[in-house]
Formats: structure tokens, sequence, C-alpha cells
């Protein structure tokens, strides 16, 4: 993999798996959403990852003109490189997933790399009560849900946002996803350096053991060699080690409210920038540099923030 000389803070703001009942600290409203994502790229993030949810009840909701209300904010209020979702929120047609990339033309976009069982149902057995009616069947119908990420619909996915010259963070659960990517690759569909995101600890994909980490990046040499960026995320109580050792091995780093609601054991973040803040003080304490902006838009060769649609 390419080992820079800046570790990029990526900071995934709000996320579509967290429900307001788990904190009050969970920005919901495009006002908060602007508010987070501005501290946490003062904080240091690079690049910011958004999502988009319905102001009144909190659930995920990829309507363009929701981005919109916070996007202009976000970018006159900072230089980070802003990233939107195409994710969405768990069980949305494709369409309504790449809806906003499509229509605001971000420098980065998200793009899972492959359908997986995808089950967060754990997380509703935690919670008596809900503030609102469509948390506990969200979560708890991750029972019986597959993450649809069909080889067409990334295909799909990725001609509709190179066309606007969007390159993309690649999500990959598990080693196959890596594989998966290899494939697009040889066929001429994305063109390096890749900004590969290793997801660890969700269950229905690859465990949240340090050796997997390993794996994953070996593996991802022998793919790609050094045309592409490693960069490592972990849910909930294994985000702060995960990330930590990915910087350490050469790689980058992604935290926020989207992935661990906590800041420690026990502990609700107060903010994304709060998790910022303390992922650059340790890469900072180990003697690791921390990538401005202009920095990561030069690693990662993205068109730069005066040519989105936003």
């Amino acid at each position: 993999m390419k080992h820079a000389d800046r570790v990029i803070i990526t900071c995934a703001v709000t996320g579509s798996i967290h429900t307001p009942t788990m904190s009050p600290h969970l920005p919901i409203t495009p006002d908060e959403i602007a508010e987070q994502a501005l501290g946490a790229a003062e904080a240091g993030a690079a690049m910011l990852h958004l999502h988009a949810r319905d102001p009144h009840t909190g659930a995920p909701d990829q309507s363009p003109d929701l981005f919109r209300q916070f996007l202009p904010r976000i970018k006159q209020g900072c230089d980070a490189i802003l990233n939107i979702t195409t994710g969405g929120g768990l069980g949305m047609p494709i369409d309504q997933r790449l809806a906003p990339a499509v229509s605001l033309q971000p420098e980065v976009a998200s793009m899972n790399m492959g359908s997986l069982n995808f089950n967060i149902s754990g997380a509703a057995a935690k919670y008596d009560r809900f503030q609102h009616d469509w948390e506990r069947p969200y979560l708890e119908g991750t029972r019986d849900f597959i993450l649809s990420n069909t080889f067409a619909q990334i295909e799909y996915g990725l001609a509709q946002m190179s066309a606007n010259g969007t390159r993309f963070e690649f999500e990959c659960y598990d080693v196959g996803h890596l594989y998966n990517l290899a494939h697009f690759a040889e066929r001429g569909l994305v063109k390096p350096p890749f900004f590969i995101q290793c997801i660890f600890g969700i269950l229905g994909g690859i465990g949240a053991d340090h050796e997997n980490l390993i794996h994953m990046r070996t593996i991802a040499d022998r793919l790609f060699g050094d045309d592409y960026y490693l960069s490592v995320l972990a849910a909930g109580r294994h985000q702060l080690p995960f990330v930590t050792m990915s910087a350490i091995l050469g790689g980058n780093v992604r935290v926020g409210l989207e992935d661990s609601l906590y800041i420690g054991r026990g502990e609700l973040a107060r903010s994304n920038a709060e998790q910022v803040a303390k992922i650059r003080r340790i890469l900072e304490d180990i003697g690791l540099t921390i990538a401005t902006p202009a920095e990561a838009r030069a690693m990662l060769d993205t068109k730069g923030s005066d040519a989105v649609g936003f």
C-alpha cells in the first residue's frame, strides 16, 4: 500500500445504524449535523463522511434536499473533503441510496463492495423503550436482512458517480470485497489511487480480531500493490484500538459517531470532535503527522471542492 507521510482522519458524523435513543449527542437535524461536522474538521478531520436523517424522527433519509440543508454550510465553514454516503439507510433501494451523491456530485462518495448479512439486532435488546416507533423494528429486522450490493448495483453506482468526477471510499466488510474491487479495477471501471476502508466488527462481516487487519492488508497488497491507501474503521469498543493499529501500519483512520457512540469505556462521546481530538492526540503522541485537507486531496487525487454540485 501507499505509505503516506500524513495520516488522513475521516470522521463519520452520524450514519444510519445508531438510533436517537442510544445517545442524546447523536446529530439528527441539519443544524446539528453541520455543527458537529465543522467541529470535527476543526479538531483535525480532513474528510467528513456524511449521512442525513429525518429531523423529526432521526430515521435515515437520503433526500438530496436534506443534504442541501447542511452541505453548503459545511463547505463554507471548513476545507475538509465532503464524502456522501451511498449506503443510505438499511433496506433502501439502490437509486434512493445513490440519489444524493449523483445529484450533488461530491469529491468522494462511499461504495460498499459486496453484499453481506448485516446484523445489528442485538442493540434492540439493550433498551426497554425507544423514543420513536421506527427504531426497534429497524434494529430487530436485521436478523433477516442482507445489505444488498450486487455486482450490477456496484457497477451502476460506479458509472453514475464517476461520470461526475467523484472518487470513492471503497468500504470492504470482508476479504471477498477486496477481490470484488480488484475485479472492477481490472475492467478499468475504477482508477487508482484506491482509498480502501476496511471495516471490522459488524456481525456478518469480518470479525474484530487484529490478525484480520493484517490479513486484509496482506491481501490488499497482493491485489493492488502500491495503488491504494488503507483506512480502517471498527465498530463500537473496537474503534480506537483498530484505527490506531492502522496508523501504526502506515494506514489511515476513521472515527465518528456513526461507528461508535463512546469516547471511553461506558462513557458516551459528547461530539464527533471529541473522538477526532482523541485519535489525533494518540497519533501525534506516537510521532505521526495528521494530513490537512489539501494534503488528503493530493493523496487521493480528488477533483477539488470547487467542482462539486453544492
